[in-house]
């Protein structure tokens, strides 16, 4: 086993005998299998679309394959062994069908029989032979982690029909790079990565365009953070339409709905918020999910990342849907939730005296791109009369280990006269924060998931259009935190976009060669986190 593609792998080197995350060592091997079943599958695919083959279900079986591997996402190794050979039966009737070969090893790969065998062929896998050169092996290593993120987005895409032939043949492209018999310099692989930051540019334009059409635009919207008595159930995750499923399986049978995790910008979407049982939101990050889901009276359904090995007192309450997967839960299929409504009806919910324990606060969400460009001229104007000196980004992932108390700080410490906007789970540090308002403009902008990225990429282009100037004239800073593959992927589009001077922290990735963050800082001047203190001076200092 050699893990290195989260923020807390071992000794921030690289998990060898057991993931941090809990992934054992044979689900780690049949894992990185998986991936390079996918590489050989992308290889046939590549050749049948020159022959004008249709290539999308060979895009759908590598965006659920590589979307599987993320952090915290299936632990489950009955059920990832049935996407290997998912796979390599897709690329097996794709070659067939489109009369097209390839000798290249990852494209004739069989996975053995027997389960030894099958963990041996692993080590051609390994994130260690990805490349020979150590800085190339940084990149491709890089290269890979930005794709398992865009894969997830895409993926999430297809589940509400959305789907782009371009998407799935650069995802195609990706894979097979290094792989195909080539062995590409230190410069192409530099190229990849770029490509690999605009095709999740893709990705995430797709999502937004499926969400946006299938559940309208996000408004601004104000969630409790209280529960209210009664039968309930917890949803976490990323997926908006198993959400909605659920939603409407509930409807009437006495059962409040509630969100958890990156699921709280969901309630800012009307075709979800019209639901009167979507009651509110229960919980921070991911990383709280052992300290309280223990004190949620109800079920509570993944439908994404991030799960972690439940706790005996709640792990009967837990179910799973789609690609996740934990040993010893209840895994139902997407949009069949009776299982999960049955246990809710059976178990107590909360009372009158448990709701009133949390505090009766709401916090607002909805502000992604459709409603800050919908009031654009205010803003443009507040920034000219000086009201607002300044915009900070503060995103990404949040995560368990020492040090992310700096997000906490630098928002509490922000200037009046600036506006934080927020995106994925890193909010929870500061997303009850009552930070105000400029001329009517909320101080505290949650602009949306991580994937809503693109949310915040394109109120940027428009405000430099407004402005007249570059992006990197604005006054914007972006201060990110990163966790899991997904924060790659949004790191290398906005790096792809030519972005400067992006704060990454807590710490820098382990996968990331001295040589290659001397390129992405002589090339981009990305730079690790301070403290907030000094972040601040050198951020507003510029403006």
């Amino acid at each position: 086993m050699y893990c290195n593609q989260c923020e807390q792998t071992a000794q921030g080197i690289a998990c060898t005998k057991q993931g941090v995350c809990g992934k054992t060592a044979d689900v780690a091997e049949i894992q990185n299998l998986m991936i390079y079943a996918a590489r050989g599958l992308a290889l046939i695919a590549l050749a049948a679309e020159e022959k004008g083959a249709d290539t999308r279900a060979a895009g759908r079986c590598c965006a659920a394959a590589l979307f599987s591997t993320i952090t915290n996402v299936n632990f489950d190794k009955e059920s990832l062994l049935r996407v290997l050979h998912q796979v390599v039966d897709e690329r097996n009737a794709l070659a067939k069908k489109a009369g097209v070969s390839c000798n290249a090893p990852a494209a004739t790969f069989v996975p053995a029989a027997d389960e030894e065998t099958l963990l041996k062929q692993a080590e051609v896998a390994s994130l260690t032979k990805l490349a020979e050169n150590p800085d190339c092996n940084s990149l491709a290593q890089t290269v890979l982690f930005g794709l398992k993120g865009l894969c997830a987005y895409t993926d999430h895409a297809a589940i509400l029909g959305h789907e782009n032939p371009a998407l799935y043949t650069a995802i195609f492209k990706l894979l097979a790079f290094g792989f195909d018999g080539e062995t590409p310099t230190l410069d192409a692989w530099v190229k990849a990565a770029m490509d690999c930051g605009h095709t999740n540019l893709m990705a995430m334009e797709l999502l937004d365009a499926a969400n946006t059409e299938t559940f309208g635009h996000p408004e601004p919207t104000a969630v409790s953070l209280r529960p209210k008595p009664g039968k309930a159930i917890l949803i976490t995750g990323h997926d908006l339409k198993d959400l909605y499923m659920l939603l409407v399986q509930t409807e009437g049978k006495g059962i409040n709905i509630y969100t958890h995790g990156e699921m709280l910008p969901t309630h800012a979407y009307p075709g979800l918020k019209k639901f009167p049982h979507f009651a509110g939101h229960f919980g921070t990050a991911w990383q709280n999910q052992i300290k309280e889901m223990p004190h949620f009276p109800g079920a509570i359904l993944f439908t994404t990342n991030c799960i972690q090995r439940p706790g005996e007192i709640y792990k009967q309450n837990v179910f799973t849907t789609g690609l996740v997967g934990w040993p010893g839960t209840t895994h139902v299929k997407n949009g069949d939730f009776g299982p999960v409504i049955e246990r809710a009806l059976a178990l107590e919910g909360f009372t009158e005296e448990t709701a009133a324990q949390y505090p009766d606060t709401q916090v607002m969400v909805g502000f992604g791109r459709h409603t800050v460009l919908g009031i654009a001229d205010t803003v443009v104007q507040a920034v000219k009369s000086g009201a607002i000196r300044h915009f900070i980004l503060v995103g990404g992932c949040d995560g368990a280990k020492p040090g992310r108390n700096y997000y906490t700080e630098l928002v509490e410490k922000t200037p009046k006269d600036t506006v934080v906007l927020t995106l994925a789970c890193g909010k929870f540090r500061f997303f009850d924060k009552q930070l105000g308002t400029i001329g009517g403009i909320p101080r505290l902008l949650d602009v949306g998931q991580c994937n809503d990225a693109f949310s915040a990429v394109k109120i940027a282009l428009a405000l430099a259009d407004a402005f007249g100037c570059g992006v990197n004239e604005l006054p914007l800073s972006l201060v990110l935190s990163w966790y899991e593959q997904k924060a790659v992927a949004v790191l290398l589009t906005l790096l792809s976009l030519g972005i400067q001077g992006i704060r990454l922290g807590p710490t820098l990735p382990a996968f990331i060669s001295p040589a290659v963050l001397d390129v992405l800082v002589s090339t981009f001047d990305i730079k690790p986190i301070t403290t907030p203190d000094e972040d601040l001076k050198a951020i507003l200092g510029a403006a």
